[in-house]
């Protein structure tokens, strides 16, 4: 379980790289369709109907130079809300996104290896990106730390560059992209500031691995909600963030956890702390079947601490397809009130598209 070059497009990509063709393209896609019932858009600001239903779309491309060289991607299409964290927020229709379209370079030797990547990238903190896909997550929603509004990480890409390597039972990587993953600027946005990311990683036996990562930069710019009159330049405004993670895979079980930390630096107002985890748990039945839960927690300095539980049972009709049945609660020690929701995806992968050339 290493993050080289393969595991990161089998794991976040959904990508399975031809090893008899030279050159070619391939394209790999998962679409879901998700129903649910929530208490959460009747409030404000949404304060509309329970129900909601979406669509979401993913896109793999991969353009295969070489043995060496190649351009991957990964793109996707949803309706908003689709997203659980979408529900308390304003605004219907659809959004496109670029998560990733980097162009790679890679060596591959025994038991090492070695990846260069160039332009748009997910971001190297955390792990649970690998799992982004509706394929593989195991349940609907996703830890509290991932997402897409004021996160400590976000779920879009960042233009920069990387390096991936892998030694044996040691897997390393390190970043430099135009913005934090804490507030995600594009390429065409003012205000960008570089940040520096990285992590380590060490597989003492097949399907157990732990590791950890951090991140480095401004994070602010003078339209952001959180940049407060008063106070000092953004660029000399620096968040430093610090995870574990670990994976452990042994027959039918599969467990996951991460542990975050954010300190966020102002001057006009006390610094802001964040502390987020969760720890992840699937057990599988039978070859169709499985239950799967995630139990998350968030602290924070300046907000109400929040818990949240989730379950899922998955049913696997074809080799195709998963069959979510999902249900989420989250309680906020501000009130007394339970967010709950309930939800059914429906997850298709669809054949992969390929035009080999040797």
């Amino acid at each position: 379980m290493k993050y080289g070059f393969t595991f990161l497009l089998v794991a976040a990509s959904g990508i399975v790289r031809s090893q008899e063709a030279e050159a070619g393209f391939e394209l790999r896609s998962t679409i879901s369709a998700m129903g649910a019932f929530s208490n959460v858009p009747e409030t404000a600001p949404r304060k509309g109907d329970p129900y909601v239903a979406g669509v979401r779309g993913m896109f793999y491309p991969t353009f295969k130079i070489n043995s060496r060289w190649a351009f991957v991607g990964a793109v996707q299409v949803n309706s908003r809300p689709y997203f659980f964290e979408e529900f308390n927020t304003q605004g219907n229709g659809i959004r496109a996104d670029i998560l990733q379209a980097h162009l790679s370079y890679s060596r591959f030797w025994n038991n090492k290896s070695m990846v260069v990547r160039v332009g748009q990238l997910s971001s190297a903190f955390g792990s649970f990106l690998l799992r982004y896909d509706d394929a593989v997550n195991p349940v609907v929603g996703m830890p509290q730390a991932y997402g897409y509004y004021y996160k400590g990480v976000t779920n879009r890409g960042l233009m920069g560059a990387q390096v991936d390597l892998n030694y044996h039972q040691v897997d390393l990587r390190a970043q430099f992209v135009n913005s934090s993953p804490t507030n995600r600027r594009s390429i065409f946005d003012k205000e960008q500031y570089g940040s520096w990311a990285g992590g380590v990683g060490y597989s003492p036996r097949q399907g157990f691995r732990v590791g950890g990562s951090t991140y480095y930069g401004p994070y602010l710019h003078r339209q952001h909600r959180f940049f407060f009159p008063s106070e000092a330049a953004p660029k000399s405004l620096p968040v430093l963030a610090v995870g574990v993670d670990a994976q452990y895979g042994h027959g039918p079980w599969n467990l996951n956890g991460e542990w975050q930390y954010f300190h966020m630096n102002y001057i006009a107002i006390p610094d802001s702390i964040y502390k987020i985890g969760y720890v992840e748990l699937r057990r599988v039945l039978h070859p169709r079947w499985y239950v799967a839960s995630r139990l998350g927690s968030f602290r924070a300095s300046r907000f109400a601490a929040d818990d949240s539980f989730e379950f899922a049972v998955g049913y696997r009709p074809n080799r195709f397809q998963l069959l979510k049945v999902d249900y989420l609660a989250l309680r906020n020690s501000g009130t007394t009130a339970i967010s709950n929701t309930f939800a059914v995806q429906l997850v298709t992968s669809l054949d992969p598209v390929t035009i080999a050339r040797d």
